[in-house]
Protein backbone atom coordinates (compact mmCIF):
# COMPACT_ATOMS: atom_id res chain seq x y z
CA UNK A 1 0.00 0.00 0.00
CA UNK A 2 1.29 3.66 -0.68
CA UNK A 3 0.33 4.65 2.44
CA UNK A 4 2.61 2.79 4.67
CA UNK A 5 5.66 4.55 3.04
CA UNK A 6 6.70 7.97 2.46
CA UNK A 7 5.23 9.72 -0.90
CA UNK A 8 8.92 11.06 -1.68
CA UNK A 9 12.47 10.82 0.31
CA UNK A 10 15.64 12.54 -0.53
CA UNK A 11 18.36 10.92 1.60
CA UNK A 12 21.57 12.76 1.30
CA UNK A 13 21.21 13.89 -2.11
CA UNK A 14 23.43 15.94 -3.81
CA UNK A 15 23.57 17.19 -7.38
CA UNK A 16 26.86 18.30 -9.17
CA UNK A 17 26.53 20.41 -12.81
CA UNK A 18 29.23 20.05 -15.09
CA UNK A 19 32.67 19.27 -14.60
CA UNK A 20 32.89 16.17 -17.72
CA UNK A 21 35.95 18.43 -18.98
CA UNK A 22 38.95 20.09 -17.66
CA UNK A 23 37.14 23.50 -19.39
CA UNK A 24 34.28 22.60 -17.82
CA UNK A 25 34.00 24.00 -14.04
CA UNK A 26 31.93 21.66 -11.92
CA UNK A 27 28.55 23.26 -10.24
CA UNK A 28 27.39 22.03 -6.95
CA UNK A 29 23.90 22.64 -7.12
CA UNK A 30 22.27 20.84 -4.15
CA UNK A 31 23.83 19.87 -0.72
CA UNK A 32 23.11 17.07 1.13
CA UNK A 33 19.32 17.40 1.13
CA UNK A 34 17.39 15.04 3.57
CA UNK A 35 13.90 15.04 3.02
CA UNK A 36 10.67 12.73 3.82
CA UNK A 37 7.32 13.85 2.50
CA UNK A 38 4.29 11.69 3.73
CA UNK A 39 1.53 10.89 1.29
CA UNK A 40 -1.41 14.06 1.11
CA UNK A 41 0.88 16.53 2.34
CA UNK A 42 1.15 20.04 0.59
CA UNK A 43 4.99 20.60 1.04
CA UNK A 44 5.91 24.70 -0.32
CA UNK A 45 9.74 25.20 -1.14
CA UNK A 46 10.95 28.87 -0.85
CA UNK A 47 14.51 29.78 -1.27
CA UNK A 48 16.82 32.76 -3.23
CA UNK A 49 17.27 31.88 -7.29
CA UNK A 50 19.71 29.22 -7.95
CA UNK A 51 19.29 27.12 -4.62
CA UNK A 52 18.24 24.19 -6.56
CA UNK A 53 14.40 24.34 -6.13
CA UNK A 54 13.27 23.11 -9.89
CA UNK A 55 16.38 20.88 -9.33
CA UNK A 56 15.11 19.28 -6.97
CA UNK A 57 11.80 18.99 -8.91
CA UNK A 58 13.66 17.58 -11.81
CA UNK A 59 15.14 14.77 -9.92
CA UNK A 60 11.73 13.95 -8.58
CA UNK A 61 10.42 14.29 -12.01
CA UNK A 62 12.81 11.75 -13.10
CA UNK A 63 14.26 14.20 -15.68
CA UNK A 64 17.94 14.32 -14.22
CA UNK A 65 19.83 11.78 -11.64
CA UNK A 66 20.95 12.60 -8.44
CA UNK A 67 25.05 12.15 -8.13
CA UNK A 68 25.37 10.83 -4.70
CA UNK A 69 22.68 9.84 -2.84
CA UNK A 70 19.18 8.24 -3.43
CA UNK A 71 15.82 9.93 -4.69
CA UNK A 72 12.73 7.33 -3.79
CA UNK A 73 9.15 7.36 -4.51
CA UNK A 74 6.80 4.74 -2.11
CA UNK A 75 10.47 2.91 -1.21
CA UNK A 76 11.19 2.79 -5.21
CA UNK A 77 14.27 4.70 -6.51
CA UNK A 78 12.94 7.10 -9.20
CA UNK A 79 15.20 6.21 -12.51
CA UNK A 80 12.91 8.19 -15.00
CA UNK A 81 9.97 9.94 -15.63
CA UNK A 82 6.12 8.44 -14.62
CA UNK A 83 2.99 8.47 -15.53
CA UNK A 84 1.72 9.14 -12.28
CA UNK A 85 3.59 12.33 -12.11
CA UNK A 86 2.54 15.85 -12.84
CA UNK A 87 4.76 18.32 -13.41
CA UNK A 88 3.40 22.27 -13.73
CA UNK A 89 5.44 25.15 -14.72
CA UNK A 90 5.05 28.82 -14.04
CA UNK A 91 3.95 29.10 -18.24
CA UNK A 92 1.15 26.80 -19.23
CA UNK A 93 2.74 26.03 -22.44
CA UNK A 94 -0.66 25.38 -23.97
CA UNK A 95 -0.99 23.87 -27.71
CA UNK A 96 -1.95 27.27 -29.16
CA UNK A 97 -3.90 25.38 -32.30
CA UNK A 98 -5.96 23.19 -29.79
CA UNK A 99 -9.12 24.36 -27.83
CA UNK A 100 -8.95 24.55 -23.73
CA UNK A 101 -10.81 21.08 -23.67
CA UNK A 102 -8.50 19.59 -26.23
CA UNK A 103 -5.22 20.77 -24.40
CA UNK A 104 -6.77 18.82 -21.39
CA UNK A 105 -7.10 15.63 -22.87
CA UNK A 106 -3.68 16.23 -24.58
CA UNK A 107 -2.24 13.88 -22.04
CA UNK A 108 -5.30 10.94 -21.54
CA UNK A 109 -5.11 10.67 -25.58
CA UNK A 110 -1.27 9.98 -26.02
CA UNK A 111 -2.32 7.51 -22.90
CA UNK A 112 -4.60 5.96 -25.32
CA UNK A 113 -7.20 6.90 -23.18
CA UNK A 114 -10.81 6.03 -25.18
CA UNK A 115 -12.31 9.42 -26.09
CA UNK A 116 -15.60 8.86 -24.34
CA UNK A 117 -13.61 8.45 -20.82
CA UNK A 118 -11.58 11.46 -21.92
CA UNK A 119 -14.16 13.53 -22.56
CA UNK A 120 -16.06 13.10 -19.53
CA UNK A 121 -12.79 13.77 -17.49
CA UNK A 122 -12.04 17.41 -19.51
CA UNK A 123 -15.55 18.50 -18.55
CA UNK A 124 -15.33 17.93 -15.22
CA UNK A 125 -12.07 19.24 -14.55
CA UNK A 126 -13.34 22.30 -16.42
CA UNK A 127 -16.64 22.72 -14.74
CA UNK A 128 -14.12 22.22 -11.06
CA UNK A 129 -12.20 25.16 -12.68
CA UNK A 130 -14.83 27.52 -13.67
CA UNK A 131 -14.27 27.31 -17.55
CA UNK A 132 -16.87 25.06 -18.89
CA UNK A 133 -18.01 27.98 -21.12
CA UNK A 134 -14.52 27.80 -22.65
CA UNK A 135 -14.45 24.58 -23.65
CA UNK A 136 -14.00 25.02 -27.15
CA UNK A 137 -12.13 28.38 -27.02
CA UNK A 138 -7.99 28.50 -28.36
CA UNK A 139 -5.43 29.94 -25.92
CA UNK A 140 -5.18 33.05 -27.80
CA UNK A 141 -9.12 33.64 -27.00
CA UNK A 142 -8.24 33.42 -23.21
CA UNK A 143 -6.75 35.59 -20.69
CA UNK A 144 -3.16 34.34 -18.68
CA UNK A 145 -5.22 33.37 -15.85
CA UNK A 146 -7.55 31.00 -17.71
CA UNK A 147 -4.77 29.57 -19.73
CA UNK A 148 -2.86 28.75 -16.63
CA UNK A 149 -6.07 26.86 -15.04
CA UNK A 150 -6.36 24.86 -18.27
CA UNK A 151 -3.03 23.90 -17.64
CA UNK A 152 -4.08 23.00 -14.06
CA UNK A 153 -6.90 21.07 -15.79
CA UNK A 154 -4.08 19.30 -17.82
CA UNK A 155 -1.91 18.31 -15.02
CA UNK A 156 -4.28 16.81 -12.96
CA UNK A 157 -6.10 14.85 -15.91
CA UNK A 158 -3.94 11.81 -15.41
CA UNK A 159 -4.38 11.71 -11.92
CA UNK A 160 -1.00 11.59 -11.19
CA UNK A 161 -0.14 10.78 -7.25
CA UNK A 162 2.79 13.38 -6.80
CA UNK A 163 2.43 17.48 -8.42
CA UNK A 164 5.42 19.04 -8.61
CA UNK A 165 4.43 22.66 -9.51
CA UNK A 166 7.33 25.01 -10.02
CA UNK A 167 5.78 28.73 -10.07
CA UNK A 168 2.91 27.94 -11.16
CA UNK A 169 1.35 31.06 -10.62
CA UNK A 170 4.36 33.38 -10.87
CA UNK A 171 3.45 34.60 -14.43
CA UNK A 172 0.15 35.94 -13.25
CA UNK A 173 -0.83 39.64 -12.46
CA UNK A 174 -1.59 39.57 -8.70
CA UNK A 175 -5.51 40.20 -8.71
CA UNK A 176 -5.60 36.77 -11.25
CA UNK A 177 -3.16 35.36 -9.34
CA UNK A 178 -5.46 35.46 -5.75
CA UNK A 179 -8.46 33.81 -7.77
CA UNK A 180 -6.34 31.36 -9.24
CA UNK A 181 -4.77 30.21 -6.08
CA UNK A 182 -8.24 30.15 -4.18
CA UNK A 183 -9.79 27.37 -6.98
CA UNK A 184 -6.51 25.17 -7.11
CA UNK A 185 -6.44 25.13 -2.82
CA UNK A 186 -10.20 24.38 -3.18
CA UNK A 187 -9.46 21.59 -5.84
CA UNK A 188 -6.25 20.14 -4.24
CA UNK A 189 -8.15 19.77 -0.25
CA UNK A 190 -10.69 17.97 -2.49
CA UNK A 191 -8.25 15.64 -4.11
CA UNK A 192 -5.53 15.37 -1.32
CA UNK A 193 -2.84 14.24 -3.31
CA UNK A 194 0.98 15.24 -2.31
CA UNK A 195 2.05 18.24 -3.76
CA UNK A 196 5.80 20.11 -3.86
CA UNK A 197 5.17 23.63 -5.12
CA UNK A 198 7.95 25.62 -5.32
CA UNK A 199 7.04 29.39 -5.08
CA UNK A 200 9.03 32.99 -4.40
CA UNK A 201 6.32 33.85 -3.01
CA UNK A 202 5.92 33.82 0.70
CA UNK A 203 2.62 34.65 1.56
CA UNK A 204 1.93 31.79 -1.58
CA UNK A 205 3.62 29.25 0.32
CA UNK A 206 2.19 30.00 4.01
CA UNK A 207 -1.19 30.38 2.62
CA UNK A 208 -1.50 26.99 0.67
CA UNK A 209 1.39 24.68 2.28
CA UNK A 210 0.99 22.19 5.55
CA UNK A 211 5.41 22.90 5.61
CA UNK A 212 7.30 25.42 4.33
CA UNK A 213 11.13 24.24 3.43
CA UNK A 214 13.52 26.87 3.27
CA UNK A 215 16.30 26.34 1.06
CA UNK A 216 19.91 28.56 1.66
CA UNK A 217 21.93 30.09 -1.16
CA UNK A 218 23.77 27.65 -3.28
CA UNK A 219 24.52 24.83 -2.97
CA UNK A 220 21.26 24.24 -1.79
CA UNK A 221 20.86 23.20 1.67
CA UNK A 222 17.42 22.50 4.16
CA UNK A 223 18.11 25.59 6.52
CA UNK A 224 14.70 25.46 8.21
CA UNK A 225 11.31 23.14 7.76
CA UNK A 226 7.97 24.74 9.30
CA UNK A 227 5.11 23.19 10.07
CA UNK A 228 1.95 25.18 8.83
CA UNK A 229 -0.26 25.46 12.13
CA UNK A 230 -3.41 26.27 10.42
CA UNK A 231 -6.73 25.00 9.34
CA UNK A 232 -8.80 23.38 6.44
CA UNK A 233 -10.55 24.05 4.57
CA UNK A 234 -8.69 27.22 4.47
CA UNK A 235 -10.60 30.56 3.07
CA UNK A 236 -7.63 31.95 1.72
CA UNK A 237 -9.03 35.92 2.09
CA UNK A 238 -9.72 35.64 5.58
CA UNK A 239 -6.33 33.75 6.34
CA UNK A 240 -4.32 36.69 4.90
CA UNK A 241 -5.19 38.25 8.37
CA UNK A 242 -5.41 35.52 10.69
CA UNK A 243 -2.61 36.23 13.25
CA UNK A 244 -0.93 32.85 13.15
CA UNK A 245 -0.44 33.04 9.36
CA UNK A 246 1.30 36.37 10.21
CA UNK A 247 3.82 35.37 12.58
CA UNK A 248 3.96 31.79 10.25
CA UNK A 249 5.47 34.22 7.48
CA UNK A 250 6.99 36.35 10.09
CA UNK A 251 9.22 33.48 11.58
CA UNK A 252 9.78 32.00 8.22
CA UNK A 253 10.74 35.34 6.36
CA UNK A 254 13.28 35.74 9.15
CA UNK A 255 15.15 32.54 7.70
CA UNK A 256 14.75 32.94 3.77
CA UNK A 257 16.15 37.08 4.79
CA UNK A 258 19.77 36.27 5.28
CA UNK A 259 19.34 33.46 2.13
CA UNK A 260 18.49 36.29 -0.16
CA UNK A 261 20.78 39.10 1.46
Amino acid sequence: MHNEKAAVELEDVSLIFGGDHPADEAVLAVHDINLTIPTGQFVAVVGPSGCGKTTILNMLAGLIPATKGSVRRYGSEITGPSDDIGYMLARSALSPWRTARKNVELGMEIQGVPKNERLTKSKELLRRLRLEDFADSFPSQLSQGMNQRVAIARTLALNPDLWLMDEPFGALDAQTRLTVQAEFIELWESEGKTVIFVTHDLEEAVLLADRVIVMTARPGRIKSDTIIDLPRPRVLDELRFDEKFKEAEHRIWRELRDEIV
